[in-house]
């Protein structure tokens, strides 16, 4: 593994907003303000929360909860429908404040960002002033407050935009990376998660500090591909620069029904809207892209989530029904709450451009 001293030294900032959706609505609806609030679907068992606040935070609600279940924590919860072009449009005005500071903005969604300011000459080039001044100017313009990251890698800006939430900002200088990885908890990395946690405590790692005195030969071969992610990541090494386009690689639609289904005929009826929707999406960028990957996914009544997928240039419904098929029979028979299709995308060569997808076979 490379040592930290041979990376180009960068200057990054992550931007994440404050509970954005809910500090929207806060913002435009004074009402709000001071109440527990969650933008999700009806109290039911179908739908989940995209955000809530602060006060709702307190009582344990957060998002992707199901919004029966946040009643239950806190009845007092106010839940409300999102209004997405809103959120959308304010995006676009915080997105316009980074482009005063730099061109390299990764926008990771519609609240949070990586910028890369290591030329920008605001502040004599300290990024945590530049970072300082970003948040000040997204409240002042937009009455909204954001968290912020400081590092000289990617993932540690990211994690450090979560140290000092909400409206809080938090420095990691190149000379303190070394003690802030030993202590840092291996789920905090970006790409670690529940399943991965679990397998990596099993061999008993939970901190940076352990994968430091793990043989490395021993973590490639038990983990693989995210075991040399965190041989790195142990060693505050990230080698990824901010990209200011990022390539789409995929594309997935999928429905949460209003009640369960189950057995193959009926998850059969629900794969044709899916699909029209899929093709519907597509068409608008297989000029440039080709389907190289197919992938079906269910999520039954308990939460649980089966999917599969295979390589294939073929898009029809006959492929996905029969990857559906096969879910189905290596699956546990329960009730199914959500069912999704998926493509992998890759660029189009020039002399593949006039051949067409056959989208209606």
């Amino acid at each position: 593994m490379s040592d930290l001293t041979v990376q180009p030294q960068r200057k990054i900032i992550h931007i994440d907003m404050d509970c954005f959706y809910a500090a929207v609505e806060m913002r435009d609806n004074p009402e709000y303000r001071d109440i527990p609030l969650a933008i999700g679907g009806k109290v039911d068992r179908r739908s989940v929360l995209s955000t809530c606040n602060y006060l709702a935070r307190r009582f344990g609600v957060r998002s992707a909860m199901p919004s029966y279940k946040a009643k239950q924590l806190c009845p007092e919860l106010v839940i409300i429908p999102g209004r997405m072009q809103v959120y959308v449009d304010i995006s676009k005005q915080i997105r316009a404040i980074f482009e005063r500071y730099t061109d390299l903005i990764e926008p990771l969604s519609l609240d949070e960002a990586f910028l890369d300011v290591s030329e920008c000459k605001l502040f004599q080039g300290s990024a945590t002033y530049i970072a300082q001044d970003i948040c000040r100017t997204i409240f002042e313009e937009l009455q909204l407050t954001a968290s912020a990251g400081v590092a000289s890698v990617k993932f540690l800006a990211k994690i450090a935009s979560d140290e000092n939430k909400p409206n809080g900002i938090c420095v990691i200088p190149p000379d303190k990376i070394s003690a802030f990885v030993k202590t840092l908890p291996l789920k905090k990395i970006p790409g670690v998660g529940k399943v991965a946690q679990q397998k990596l405590a099993d061999k008993g790692l939970y901190y940076c500090a352990d994968v430091q005195q793990y043989p490395q030969s021993k973590l490639l071969k038990e983990f693989g591909k995210l075991g040399g992610a965190l041989l790195d990541f142990s060693q505050g090494i990230d080698r990824r620069e901010v990209q200011p386009f990022r390539e789409r690689k995929s594309l997935a639609v999928e429905h949460t029904f209003s009640y369960d289904i189950s057995g193959e005929i009926q998850c059969t009826e629900k794969l044709i809207p899916l699909f029209e929707e899929l093709t519907k999406r597509l068409q608008k960028i297989l000029d440039e892209k080709m389907v190289v990957k197919m992938g079906v996914k269910i999520k039954f009544s308990d939460f649980s989530i089966k999917n599969t997928e295979r390589q294939s240039t073929e898009l029809s419904i006959t492929s996905f029904k029969v990857l559906l098929h096969h879910l189905l029979h290596k699956s546990p028979v329960k009730p199914i709450r959500l069912m999704g299709i998926s493509v992998g995308l890759a660029p189009r060569k020039e002399q593949q451009k006039a051949v067409q997808l056959n989208l209606l076979e």
